[in-house]
């Protein structure tokens, strides 16, 4: 017995793997999306109770999270990819606030997500 939407005898589970990629990948999105609403508001909060404006870094976050990981992620991109990208790339992006990074990934993963509008005219496979 096959699931709606699967097609029989795929490699992998054909289009029913696909639609339950894109679920999960919505599913990540609007959780960090909640997130970013969260960290937002708890900036906000901060912000008016000491009078000048408070934004929580998404470094800070990660070592109030589990502070190991970061610095093993630190360890693993500057063996295995490069320290310059490390500092180029991770560390500005861990600089800014958590709130806008929470949004802009919860964001791409809600565009990767989506699903693909119809053709008008064509038939697609």
């Amino acid at each position: 017995m096959s699931r709606p939407g699967r097609v029989s005898g795929s490699a992998g589970g054909g289009l029913w793997a696909y639609g339950m990629i894109r679920f999960l990948l919505r599913s990540i999105g609007l959780l960090l999306l909640a997130l970013g609403f969260i960290f937002l508001v708890y900036d906000g909060i901060r912000s008016i109770s000491d009078g000048t404006i408070l934004l929580t870094r998404t470094s800070e976050v990660w070592n109030a999270a589990h502070d190991r990981s970061l610095a093993a992620f630190q360890t693993l991109i500057e063996r295995n990819v490069s320290a310059a990208i490390w500092q180029a790339i991770v560390a500005p992006i861990l600089a800014q606030p958590a709130a806008a990074v929470a949004c802009i990934l919860g964001v791409l993963l809600l565009v990767l997500g989506r699903k693909k509008r119809p053709l008008i005219g064509y038939a697609r496979d």
